[in-house]
C-alpha cells in the first residue's frame, strides 16, 4: 500500500474510531480534553508508524493500546515537583486509573462508552454552539477547520468554543456517565437538540453560497443512528431519526442544475430517495411502538411522512398535516411552529384564513427578523392577487436572509410579482 493509500486508510480509520477511542480513554481518565490529547497522541504514532509497518488487522486496539502507553509516559515525563498539590493529586487519579483500567474491555466495550460521550459533548452546561463544535470534533471526527467551514465562522471561534467548552466540562465536573433515570428526558433532548441543529444547517443553510450541505446532514443522521442502537427504547430518538431520514429523502430533488433552490411543491418527487423515506418510515413505526404519545420529533416525522406518501403534491393530505400542527403546537408551543401550521391551513382551507393566523404572528418579537415570516405572507397575498404587497414582501424577506441561493429565490418570486402586475395593470 502506497503512502497516499496509508493517509487516505488512516483518516477513514480515525473518522470510524475516534468516538470509540475518545469515549473508552474519557471513561479511564475521566477527563474528555485529556482523553481527545491522548487519541490524537495515539493518531500522530499511527501517522508516524503505519505508512512503514502497514495498517494493523484492529486498528481500534492498536490505537488504544498506544493511547495507553503515551498516557503513561505523559505522567513518567511531567515535572513533578512544578505542580500544585491539587495537580497532583488529579495526577495520581489518573496514574491510579490507568494503572486499573481494563484496556482489553475499553476495547470491546464501546457502546457504553460512545453513549457517555454523546451525553458529555452534549450536556447542558454547555452552550448549543459549543456542544455542536465538541461533538462534532469527538464524535464526528471532524477538525477544526472543518467545523469552521461548515458553519461559515473562524477556526479561531471554532477552536475557543472546543477549548472553554472542555474547560467547562472540567470544572463542573461533569460526569462521564449515562444519566439516570430521573434526568434522562431532559439530557436525551438536550442530545436531539443538537443532532438536528447540525442535521437542519446540512438541510437549509442559513448563510453563504450553498442552499445545502449534504456532508452535515449525513454527519447528524449518523450520530442519529448510533444514538437510536444505543438508545433503543427512546421514542423520541428513533421519531428524529425518522425526521432526518424522510427529509434528507429529498436532496436530490431540492436544487436544480445551478445549485438553485427548488421549493417542496414544485419538485420532482421521482428524484426522491424512497430507501431513506421506508427508511425513515420504519423508523416512525418504532417510535409509535413504544408508545407514550409522540414527542415533538416523532410529530415532525409525522408530517414529513405526508409529504412522502403524497407521490404527486395535490395529493398531499393538508387536514391531516394541519391537525398533526395542532397536536405539535400544543405540545412544543412556538412562533416558528404556528407559522409553519398557518401554511397547512392556508393549504387546507385557503389562504385567506392562513392570512389572517399570518397578520397575527407578525407582533411576535421571535419572528421580527425571521425572513420565512414575509416569505410565507408574500406567498399567500400572491394567490390572493394582491402582487404589489406580495411583491414586498418577497422582497423584506431577501433582505433578511444570509443565504444566497434563497436570496435569489426570493428576488426572483419579487421580480414574477412585478412582471404580473404590470401584465394586469
Amino acid at each position: 500500500m502506497g503512502e497516499p493509500d496509508v493517509g487516505r486508510a488512516i483518516e477513514a480509520v480515525w473518522r470510524i474510531e475516534s468516538a470509540r477511542l475518545i469515549g473508552g480513554l474519557a471513561r479511564i481518565v475521566r477527563d474528555v480534553g485529556l482523553a481527545e490529547d491522548l487519541a490524537h497522541d495515539a493518531l500522530v504514532a499511527a501517522l508516524e508508524q503505519w505508512p512503514e509497518s502497514g495498517v494493523p488487522d484492529n486498528p481500534g486496539a492498536w490505537l488504544m493500546a498506544t493511547a495507553k502507553h503515551r498516557a503513561i509516559d505523559r505522567l513518567r515525563r511531567s515535572e513533578v515537583l512544578e505542580r500544585k498539590q491539587e495537580e497532583l493529586g488529579r495526577e495520581l487519579e489518573i496514574r491510579q486509573a490507568l494503572s486499573e483500567a481494563d484496556w482489553d474491555a475499553a476495547i470491546d466495550d464501546v457502546g457504553d462508552d460512545v453513549l457517555r460521550l454523546i451525553f458529555t459533548t452534549c450536556h447542558p452546561v454547555l452552550s448549543r454552539e459549543a456542544r455542536v463544535a465538541l461533538t462534532l470534533r469527538l464524535l464526528g471526527g471532524l477538525t477544526t477547520p472543518e467545523i469552521a467551514r461548515a458553519f461559515l465562522v473562524s477556526e479561531s471561534t471554532v477552536a475557543q468554543r472546543i477549548v472553554r467548552a472542555k474547560r467547562t466540562l472540567a470544572e463542573t465536573k461533569v460526569p462521564f456517565e449515562v444519566p439516570a433515570r430521573d434526568e434522562l428526558a431532559e439530557r436525551v433532548s438536550s442530545v436531539l437538540e443538537v443532532v438536528y441543529f447540525i442535521f437542519n444547517e446540512g438541510y437549509q443553510a442559513t448563510g453563504g453560497d450553498d442552499w445545502i450541505r449534504p456532508h452535515l446532514s449525513a454527519e447528524a443522521m449518523r450520530l442519529g443512528r448510533i444514538l437510536a442502537a444505543l438508545a433503543p427504547d427512546e421514542p423520541e430518538v428513533h421519531g428524529l431519526v425518522a425526521l432526518m431520514e424522510i427529509q434528507a429523502s429529498r436532496y436530490r430533488a431540492r436544487v436544480g442544475p445551478s445549485g438553485e433552490p427548488i421549493l417542496l411543491l414544485d419538485q420532482d418527487r421521482s428524484r426522491w430517495d424512497y430507501m431513506l423515506i421506508g427508511r425513515g418510515l420504519t423508523a416512525l413505526g418504532r417510535a409509535e411502538e413504544l408508545g407514550g404519545g409522540l414527542g415533538p420529533y416523532a410529530l415532525q416525522a409525522s408530517i414529513a411522512a405526508c409529504h412522502a406518501q403524497a407521490r404527486v403534491a395535490e395529493d398531499t393530505n393538508w387536514p391531516r398535516i394541519l391537525a398533526l400542527y395542532d397536536a405539535l403546537a400544543e405540545l412544543s408551543p412556538s412562533p416558528v411552529i404556528d407559522l409553519n401550521r398557518a401554511v397547512a391551513l392556508g393549504m387546507a382551507f385557503g389562504p385567506e384564513r392562513a392570512l389572517e393566523v399570518v397578520d397575527e404572528l407578525a407582533a411576535e418579537p421571535q419572528l421580527e427578523s425571521y425572513h420565512l415570516l414575509p416569505s410565507v405572507r408574500g406567498d399567500l397575498l400572491f394567490k390572493l392577487g394582491r402582487l404589489q404587497e406580495a411583491q414586498e414582501e418577497f422582497e423584506r424577506a431577501a433582505s433578511l436572509t444570509d443565504n444566497a441561493p434563497e436570496r435569489r429565490l426570493l428576488l426572483e418570486r419579487a421580480a414574477a410579482c412585478a412582471r404580473n402586475g404590470r401584465s394586469v395593470g
